[in-house]
C-alpha cells in the first residue's frame, strides 16, 4: 500500500493550495457583503432584492448564503455540441479545449503582410481555417468586421462562423436585441429552439466591468442566456494595478466577486442554467500602460482563476495563444508556445485567444496555424504516460533483446501515431533536405499552408434552405435598424 501519494492521469500545474483558495473565497464573500457591486439593470436589482440582498440605489451588497445557494444550483458540467448536434466538448475537470480569440479590429493581410482593418471575408476565412485545423476545438470570430453597419458586426460575425465551421461557437454580442437574433440563427441551424437548448452548440462570452460593476447590457445578456438555456461565460479581466489591485491575490478577490455576483443573478433568473467561470488578470505594463497579453503575470493570474473554478467545481474559461508582438516574429512564437503549454497544464477547459497579436488588437492566420501546432505539442505532453502491460512492452523488449531494433515490430506500427507527435508545418527535416526544398522559414511555410487550406478545405454545408433562412434573418435585422 502506498500512502501519502496522489495519482494523476495527466500532467498538471497548480500555484494555489486549497487553503489559499479558501482565503480568496472568504475574502470575496467579505467584499460582497461589505463593499458589494454596482448593478445597472432593473430586473437584476429586483431579483437580488427579492432574494435578500441589500439595495441602495445601484449599490448591492450580497450575503454569503446567496452565493452558496447559487453555487449549489449551478451545473458542474457543461456540454457543447457541434453544429450537427453531436457532443463535442465536455467542460469538466480534466478536459481541455483550445480555440481562437474574439473581436480584434485589425488583421495581417495574407498577401501583403501588412496590418489592415478586418473585413467580413476575413472572419469567413478564419472560421474556415478553424474548421480545417485539427487541434483547434472551437471557433471565435478572430475579427471585428469593419465593412458592415456599425452595431451589427456581432451578427455578421456569427453568421460567418455559423456558415463556415461545424465546430462549437463562442461568441460575443452588443446587446439583448442582437443576442435574440443570434439565438434565432443558431436555432435555425440546430433545428429549433428546443434542440438548441438540449444540445447547445454555442456559448456567449459576456463581461462585467472591473472593478465590481455589472452594466445593463452585460446583465441583459446574462438574463437572456439563463432564460434560454444558452451556456454563459461570464469572464472578468481586472488589470493588475489599474482596474484591480496590483497584487494577484487582491485582483483575484475583485475578479471572483464580479464572477460570483454575476452567477447569483444568473441562477436567480433560472436555477440550473449553464454557467462557465473565468477570465484573466492581465497586468497593466507600468512603462507603456498597455494591457499585456504576453507577460508571465497574465499566465499566473489565469492559472489562479482556473484553480478557483476547480475549487468551486465549475467549468473554466481562460486564455492562451496570445502575444504582445505586432508582427509574426520570434516573440510571438515564444509567448504563444509558453502560454499554450501553461494553460493546458493548469487544466483550463475553454482556452481561447489563439491567433491574438498586437496587445489584443491584431489577428494573424499564420500565427493561428502556429498556435495549432503548439496545441498539438501541448496535448501530447499533457496527456502523460500510459504504463499498462501493453505500453510497458516487456515481452517485446525480451524478444528484441540487446542490440536489436524495433522499427519492423507490429507494436511500433500499432502505437507510433498515438505516441509520437507529427506537426504539419514545423520543420522535422535535416539541413540538406530543408535546403533542397527551398529553405523556407516557418512564416513562409505557414503562409503557404494557410492559403492551401483556404482553397482546398470544404466545410460541411448546412441545408440550402437553412442557409437562406439564416441570411434572411440577418437581412431583417439590418433593414430594421
Amino acid at each position: 500500500m502506498h500512502v501519502n501519494k496522489t495519482a494523476y492521469s495527466t500532467l498538471g500545474m497548480n500555484i494555489m493550495t486549497d487553503d489559499q483558495a479558501e482565503r480568496i473565497h472568504n475574502g470575496t464573500l467579505q467584499t460582497l457583503e461589505r463593499v458589494g457591486v454596482k448593478v445597472f439593470e432593473s430586473e437584476s436589482l429586483e431579483l437580488l432584492r427579492s432574494a435578500g440582498a441589500t439595495i441602495a440605489g445601484n449599490q448591492v451588497t450580497i450575503p454569503a448564503w446567496m452565493v452558496h445557494d447559487a453555487l449549489q444550483t449551478v451545473p458542474k458540467m457543461v456540454v457543447l455540441a457541434d453544429r450537427d448536434g453531436l457532443a463535442a466538448m465536455t467542460l469538466q475537470k480534466g478536459r481541455i479545449y483550445y480555440g481562437a480569440g474574439s473581436e480584434v479590429p485589425f488583421t495581417i493581410d495574407l498577401e501583403s503582410g501588412l496590418r489592415r482593418k478586418v473585413l467580413k471575408e476575413d472572419v469567413c476565412n478564419s472560421s474556415k481555417l478553424i474548421d480545417a485545423l485539427e487541434n483547434i476545438d472551437f471557433a471565435m470570430s478572430l475579427g471585428l468586421i469593419s465593412d458592415v453597419e456599425v452595431g451589427l458586426s456581432d451578427i455578421y460575425q456569427f453568421e460567418a462562423m455559423l456558415l463556415n465551421t461545424v465546430k462549437p461557437i463562442l461568441f460575443t454580442c452588443y446587446n439583448r436585441r442582437n443576442l435574440d437574433c443570434i439565438i434565432e440563427m443558431a436555432s435555425l441551424a440546430a433545428g429549433g429552439k428546443e434542440k438548441l437548448r438540449e444540445r447547445p452548440g454555442i456559448a456567449l462570452y459576456a463581461e462585467p466591468t472591473s472593478p465590481l460593476v455589472h452594466s445593463r447590457d452585460a446583465l441583459e445578456k446574462v438574463l437572456t442566456c439563463a432564460a434560454e438555456g444558452i451556456p454563459l461565460i461570464y469572464a472578468t479581466t481586472p488589470m493588475l494595478g489599474a482596474t484591480g489591485p496590483v497584487t494577484v491575490a487582491g485582483s483575484l478577490v475583485v475578479a471572483n466577486a464580479e464572477i460570483l455576483s454575476g452567477l447569483v443573478i444568473h441562477q436567480l433568473k433560472a436555477k440550473g442554467a449553464p454557467f462557465v467561470y473565468g477570465g484573466g488578470i492581465p497586468p497593466m505594463h507600468m512603462g507603456t500602460s498597455i494591457c499585456s497579453y504576453g507577460g508571465p503575470e497574465r499566465d499566473r493570474g489565469c492559472i489562479a482563476l482556473v484553480r478557483l473554478s476547480q475549487y468551486y467545481g465549475l467549468p473554466s474559461f481562460t486564455t492562451a495563444g496570445c502575444t504582445d508582438a505586432h508582427t509574426f516574429d520570434q516573440q510571438a512564437g515564444m509567448e504563444a508556445g509558453f502560454n499554450i503549454a501553461v494553460a493546458g497544464l493548469s487544466g483550463g477547459n475553454l482556452i481561447h485567444d489563439l491567433g491574438y497579436m498586437g496587445v489584443g488588437m491584431i489577428s494573424c492566420l499564420e500565427y493561428l496555424l502556429l498556435c495549432n501546432e503548439a496545441v498539438g505539442a501541448a496535448k501530447n505532453l499533457i496527456r502523460g504516460i500510459d504504463v499498462d502491460e501493453e505500453h510497458l512492452a516487456l515481452d517485446l523488449i525480451e524478444k528484441v533483446g540487446p542490440g536489436g531494433h524495433y522499427l519492423a515490430e507490429e507494436h511500433t506500427m500499432k502505437h507510433f501515431r498515438h505516441e509520437l507527435y507529427f506537426p504539419e508545418v514545423l520543420n522535422r527535416r535535416n539541413y540538406d533536405s530543408w535546403q533542397a526544398e527551398g529553405a523556407k522559414t516557418f512564416g513562409e511555410e505557414a503562409n503557404l499552408r494557410v492559403k492551401y487550406l483556404l482553397e482546398n478545405h470544404h466545410t460541411k454545408e448546412l441545408l440550402p434552405e437553412t442557409v437562406q433562412a439564416v441570411k434572411d434573418r440577418v437581412k431583417r435585422i439590418t433593414l430594421s435598424t
